[in-house]
């Protein structure tokens, strides 16, 4: 065959995956869910954010997997009992599935290995750790070399810079490594009953400060989780659901396929009984058949 034949076709077939690409977008589109208006102290009331065109996501820096870079890593800060760390083994295996790249676990960090200077006692008398000290310092000495993100899950509540109460999470754009908390998705204490509640909220959650690795900022078009969030009502709100342009630019940095990945999603939601989550990806999935 000739080279000019192949390059044609090679152009053809590439031309076709992004034609079925582009297609799963805009009939996903369908099912955006409209912004609710916010309260005075949800997020959109309080920051003025201008969203996040695609041709901006084309531009921004971000963390692209390659060849040697292709793997996420969690990390826990603290100690994890029997509950909490079946939830970290849930979300290891959901963020493999929603970010379509492996996922691994390091071995955890103790919070004594964290010095006072990055450690505060807040308002409700809980331990708290700097956010920053622990993006800065902590994560980046332990990032390896295939890492292409870094995310540690505390067990300690967090604060980053000593003008806010708390944080749910913190990602760094730049050196690809994120910090989330589990001590407000608990409700004081983990048990069966608050399980379900906790385990979306740490999947949430983890899924969007990886996300801001990803280059996603927040999201103003539509229910999404890649919305800002103040407050844990507010994040209960929102969806665990990439809506349709924030899907698109996931997409064309990991290169994923798209089906795969919505199929695989709505097992993970219906093998752990969150009818929830499941339902606008059924929705999704019935869109496309």
């Amino acid at each position: 065959m000739k080279r000019n034949t192949v390059v044609l076709l090679i152009l053809i077939l590439f031309s076709s995956c992004q034609k079925e690409d582009n297609d799963y977008f805009i009939k996903v589109s369908q099912n955006d869910q409209k912004l609710s208006v916010p309260s005075w102290n949800d997020w959109r009331s309080q920051h003025n954010e201008k969203g996040q065109t695609f041709e901006a996501y084309l531009k921004c820096k971000k963390a692209t997997p390659n060849a040697f870079k292709k793997t996420i890593y969690l990390t826990q800060i603290g100690e994890f009992d029997e509950l909490q760390t079946k939830q970290i083994n849930l979300l290891k295996e959901y963020l493999s599935i929603f970010f379509q790249l492996d996922t691994k676990s390091y071995s955890s960090i103790a919070t004594t290995s964290i010095p006072d200077h990055a450690k505060r006692i807040g308002q409700e008398g809980q331990e708290q750790l700097l956010t920053r000290y622990i993006l800065d310092t902590v994560l980046m000495d332990k990032k390896s070399f295939d890492a292409v993100a870094l995310m540690a899950i505390s067990e300690k509540d967090l604060y980053p810079s000593p003008d806010w109460n708390y944080v749910f999470g913190q990602a760094s754009y730049e050196k690809h490594v994120a910090v989330s908390s589990i001590y407000r998705f608990q409700d004081e204490a983990l048990s069966e009953s608050n399980f379900k509640l906790s385990l979306t909220r740490l999947l949430k959650v983890s899924s969007h400060e990886i996300g801001h690795m990803f280059g996603l900022n927040h999201c103003i078009d539509a229910d999404c989780v890649m919305n800002g969030s103040n407050n844990m009502p507010e994040t209960d709100r929102n969806s665990s659901r990439l809506c349709s342009k924030c899907q698109k630019k996931l997409h064309y940095n990991l290169k994923y396929d798209n089906l795969k990945r919505l199929k695989e999603l709505i097992y993970f939601f219906k093998r752990n009984e969150l009818p929830d989550e499941l339902l606008l990806l059924e929705k999704d999935l019935s869109i496309l058949q």
